[in-house]
Formats: structure tokens, sequence, C-alpha cells
């Protein structure tokens, strides 16, 4: 036996979310697989693309910022920097570190020449707690990461007092 079923009549254009786009999931997924093919130099040269290059150079160098007791540690890590490529200018309660990154490059050999250039340029802020004593900021380079010490006038820092616990 055969059950009669009847079809109700419905509209496509209900069915379909608004602004459906049927080829957008298609183009994401060609977009994903071409994502790790190097347009340009390739593994033929062995060399990178020049846009590629570029984008590993952070414009605002990575941080940390600590509190200890009698200071504030600012460290940030600036790679392939040399102590002369670094300017550091307190002024007006602002604490400015400046950089400039340049590498050239050139290969000659029988049949090519090679010449790459890149430049870049950071520029980061900070505000100085009225806590820290201005004068007697002291900065440090050391295996690319630079170290500024801020130290607290004797006011503001942390005086702590051991209290010996006595058993009853």
């Amino acid at each position: 036996m055969t059950k009669m079923m009847s079809k109700v009549p419905v509209e496509r254009a209900k069915l379909l979310p608004k602004g459906w786009q049927p080829l957008e999931g298609l183009r994401r997924d060609i977009d994903r697989l071409f994502e790790g093919f190097d347009v340009g130099g390739g593994p033929m040269f062995d060399i990178e693309p020049f846009w590629k290059a570029a984008s590993e150079w952070p414009r605002v160098p990575p941080v940390d910022v600590v509190e200890k007791a009698d200071t504030y540690e600012i460290s940030a890590e600036l790679p392939g920097l040399d102590a002369k490529d670094i300017e550091i200018k307190q002024s007006d309660g602002m604490l400015t570190i400046k950089g400039e990154k340049k590498h050239e490059a050139e290969e000659k050999a029988e049949g090519y020449y090679l010449s790459e250039r890149s430049y870049g340029s950071f520029e980061r802020s900070f505000q100085v707690p009225e806590t820290v004593n201005a004068d007697k900021i002291e900065a440090t380079f050391t295996k690319g990461v630079l170290t500024l010490v801020l130290p607290k006038k004797p006011e503001a820092q942390r005086h702590e007092k051991k209290i010996s616990v006595k058993a009853a």
C-alpha cells in the first residue's frame, strides 16, 4: 500500500536566508587553499617576496611592564636593532621609545643580481606616573631586548614589614 502524500506549494524565496550567496563559501575555500602558496619568489629562488619580509617587522614592538616594590620596569623586544638605532626621550610626563630598522642585502652571482632593502620604524609612548623619579630613569640594551628601569620616589615605594606569628 502506498501512502498518498499531498504536496504543499512553497515559495522558494522563503526557504533561502536573506543575503544568501551560494559562491561565497566556495570563494573562502579557494582562498584558504591558496594561502600557503607564495606568489613571487617561491622555493626556486629561495627568497621571500618583499611584502612578506616587510610584514615581519611589527609597527609597535611588544613590551612588558612590571611594577616592583621600588621600580617600574619596561622591557621591549627589538630584534635586529643596535643600541645606536634606538632613541628614548622623556618629556612632559611621557616616555617615548623610537627606533628604526634598516636592512640592505646584495647578492651577485653568475647570471643574476639580487638587491633587497627594507626599512621599518616605530614609536611607542608611555605615560610616566607622578610617583616615578624621572631624573633617574635608566635604559639598557642587551641581546635585542631594551630594558627601562623607572625608579619610584621614596614616598611611593611600598614598605613591607614582616610580622612574626607566635604560637598560642
